[in-house]
């Protein structure tokens, strides 16, 4: 692991309503990090992923960035939300075209390529005619795509078989290592959580364990 943090939550608190759902969490990451969060349903994983990539406001606590704008970070959501009437590639691109990051050219071949990292052999289905496993890995791509510093990604193997959950989290620690960046994975799969570098626990609103 290199390079000071890029970003990091102090005193971390996220309520809804009257329920608090993360309390008192404190989470650095710095470049060459990979960390699998873990916890049963409901115990506030997807709110920290939020809650880091500036989503949700928290209740209590700051989160800060080093060196990265909002830009940089890249959520993977549990449902892939692609567009029904845009293509795979055209799905992937759209967001280069919306912030100005790439002319089409440049937007549709790194598309392209992000597709084909993630294994997709169709980039100009559309998302009606590809499998719920396959949409999961274009919203990854779309993601990928976009060289984001942080990702974090919500249950990104969720709808996958083993041997295609492999093949995303290869490409997602990959990428993480192109950009010397650093890689959160919210998930209750065992054997993904044992793959990543560091696991840690959100139990009760707090984050157990170490980071590496």
């Amino acid at each position: 692991m290199s390079g000071g943090a890029l970003l990091s939550a102090s005193d971390l608190g996220v309520r809804y309503g009257s329920t608090q759902i993360i309390r008192g969490l404190d989470l650095t990451l710095r470049p060459g990090m990979d960390l699998a969060v873990v916890g049963r349903s409901g115990s506030g994983k997807t709110s920290l992923l939020l809650a880091l990539a500036g989503l949700l406001p928290p209740s209590a606590g700051i989160v800060q960035r080093f060196g990265v704008e909002r830009r940089d970070i890249g959520v993977v959501f549990q449902s892939p939300s692609l567009l029904p009437e845009l293509s795979a590639v055209e799905n992937v691109a759209l967001p280069l075209r919306l912030t100005d990051e790439a002319d089409a050219q440049e937007a549709h071949d790194r598309a392209v390529g992000a597709l084909a990292e993630l294994g997709i052999e169709s980039p100009d289905a559309l998302p009606g005619e590809l499998s719920g496993g396959q949409q999961q890995r274009v919203a990854v791509a779309r993601v990928l795509a976009g060289r984001p510093r942080i990702v974090l990604a919500d249950e990104p193997t969720g709808a996958l078989d083993r041997a295609t959950a492999r093949v995303v989290l290869a490409a997602l620690r990959q990428h993480r290592d192109s950009v010397d960046g650093a890689l959160v994975v919210a998930t209750h799969d065992a054997e993904v959580a044992a793959s990543l570098f560091t696991t840690m626990t959100l139990d009760d609103g707090v984050l157990r364990g170490a980071a590496a």
